[in-house]
């Protein structure tokens, strides 16, 4: 199993950006899928959460309305679009297969929010 994520970056508050994340080596369409952050000296959080057709989606509070997650089974890819940034929302973004925690992870991408 591999998650391999990209997208992060520097982006000033406003502004906008689209994670990816792709699946290797399992059955992408059998699982439901998550995006996690970690933001230093803090818990990991779950962002948001997907299940296997796309037909349930769950988002943390503290990103509701701003942050969409979405999923291409044909292309085995995870995607996280990213609106309205502000600084506390830098930390390290995470692909997750499931939406727990102990599931397998990515190696994730640095979102940096700062002007």
């Amino acid at each position: 199993v591999q998650l391999v994520e990209s997208g992060g970056g520097l982006v000033q508050p406003g502004g906008s950006l689209r994670l990816s994340c792709a699946a290797i080596g399992f059955t992408f369409s059998g699982y439901g899928m998550s995006w996690f952050r970690q933001a230093p000296g803090k818990e990991p959080e779950l962002v948001a959460g997907i299940t296997s057709d796309g037909g349930r989606i769950k988002y943390a509070d503290s990103v509701q309305g701003r942050f969409f997650i979405s999923r291409d089974n044909a292309k085995n890819t995870l995607y996280l679009q990213m609106n309205s940034l502000n600084p506390e929302d830098t930390a390290v973004y995470y692909c997750a297969r499931g939406w727990s925690r102990g599931g397998y992870w990515g190696q994730g991408t640095q979102v940096t929010v700062s002007s």
